[in-house]
């Protein structure tokens, strides 16, 4: 019988050691991804990998200064999913130690690209020569450039050497932090925040820049952009507007319980009105409710009341709500956000949802309605953190609109 226990207690050791000998564990430290745009072309990010003292992992993504937290893996073997924060993209497929391979899927928007990370690369861009220009500055720039869809952009870079940093500014928001190189006469930027997967090559002189800007695999613009430090976008408050023959802003959308809420709610009676046409999928739409979120938390007291209009491209009803409660809960959103679309962010099926706006021209949108009923100004895009010093100019702003519609003093 001793015989008999003691080689049944030898076998469970031995099982026991396979399993642990067979489970793998991602190397922590420095990692750079890859996501394929073309079928000659990646965009690079760094990331990295630490586990908790619980064992669970995180992985933190950069791009400049910005740092995306994503905190949410399954696996399964050699499986692997990571859910990004916020959005629906996904990242699956299969894991060894030191390398990930799959692909970067959002299915909402139907969209799939292959994706592979390898341990212990450091280096987002490799640089093959010093830079033969420097590009610091302003750039009066144009995307799809000779097309019916040419729209301009400023570009904003900052170089050290070979490194260069900064983004591209449009009417309706900004390209995000870019963070790349100048190699001899190349210049290579890229981000990617868990939605946006964004690469900009471009052939570049002291005063010219010539590129391509990949968004994803389903996009490719080819853009043109000439230095000029006085170069200025339009009047974002200037492009929205609302309809002749339209006096009054209003919306009739249901929150997740299904009650439809319109300017006529109790809460809406007697307050500055702020409505926020936006996206859970939408980046800049991010950025811009971190701020608004930030502000009321330091203005509890103020006369204001806020409210989303979510235009989302989840395929049921459910799936938008899903995205809704996800984008409160982590982001602790304190207003209402209501579904106005789902299926599709077609601007001009929005437009019909909406049909006092001349159009809506960008994701977010805000519309700022004093505490009689008026829309006093309709802001288009939202210009976040990335964007410098107009990010400061527009807080500035904010505060002056806010303290002029509530009568109410801000510190």
């Amino acid at each position: 019988m001793k015989h008999i226990w003691l080689a049944i207690t030898c076998l469970f050791t031995v099982l026991i050691s396979c399993k642990n000998e067979g489970k793998i564990e991602l190397a922590e430290g420095d990692w750079l991804g890859e996501i394929e745009v073309s079928e000659s072309q990646k965009l690079p990010f760094q990331f990295t990998v630490t586990k908790t003292g619980e064992g669970s992992y995180v992985m933190k993504m950069y791009n400049d200064e910005e740092e995306v937290v994503v905190d949410e893996f399954t696996f399964n073997g050699d499986s692997i999913d990571i859910r990004m924060p916020i959005f629906e993209g996904h990242i699956s497929g299969t894991f060894t130690q030191n390398q990930i391979k799959g692909e970067f899927i959002e299915e909402g928007k139907e969209r799939r690209v292959p994706f592979e990370a390898n341990f212990g690369v450091k280096d987002r861009f490799v640089v093959k020569e010093d830079a033969k220009v420097n590009i610091s500055g302003i750039w009066e720039t144009y995307f799809n450039v000779n097309t019916e869809g040419e729209y301009p952009a400023k570009g904003i870079f900052m170089q050290n050497g070979n490194e260069i940093k900064g983004t591209f500014r449009t009417n309706t928001g900004d390209y995000r932090y870019l963070d790349g190189v100048v190699s001899g006469d190349s210049m290579k930027l890229s981000a990617f925040d868990g939605s946006h997967v964004f690469l900009f090559l471009a052939k570049v002189t002291d005063s010219t820049l010539d590129g391509k800007f990949y968004s994803g695999k389903h996009s490719v613009q080819e853009f043109l952009g000439a230095r000029n430090e006085a170069f200025e976008l339009p009047d974002s408050d200037q492009l929205t507007f609302l309809r002749e023959g339209y006096d009054k802003f209003d919306f009739s959308f249901p929150d997740p319980s299904g009650t439809k809420m319109d300017m006529s709610n109790p809460r809406f009676k007697d307050k500055v009105v702020l409505v926020q046409i936006m996206g859970t999928w939408c980046t800049n739409c991010l950025d811009e409710t971190r701020f608004y979120v930030d502000y009321l938390k330091k203005h509890p007291d103020l006369d204001l009341e806020m409210v989303g209009l979510a235009f989302e491209y989840a395929k049921t009803e459910e799936k938008a709500f899903e995205g809704i409660k996800r984008l409160k809960e982590r982001e602790d959103v304190p207003y209402p956000i209501l579904l106005a679309q789902y299926g599709t962010s077609n601007k001009q099926l929005a437009n019909d949802k909406l049909p006092m706006l001349n159009h809506i021209l960008s994701y977010p949108t805000t519309i700022y309605i004093d505490k009689n009923g008026e829309v006093r100004k309709i802001h288009t895009g939202f210009n976040g953190p990335a964007t410098g010093e107009k990010f400061e100019e527009f807080k500035v702003k904010f505060n002056q609109t806010i303290e002029e519609l509530t009568g109410q003093e801000i510190g």
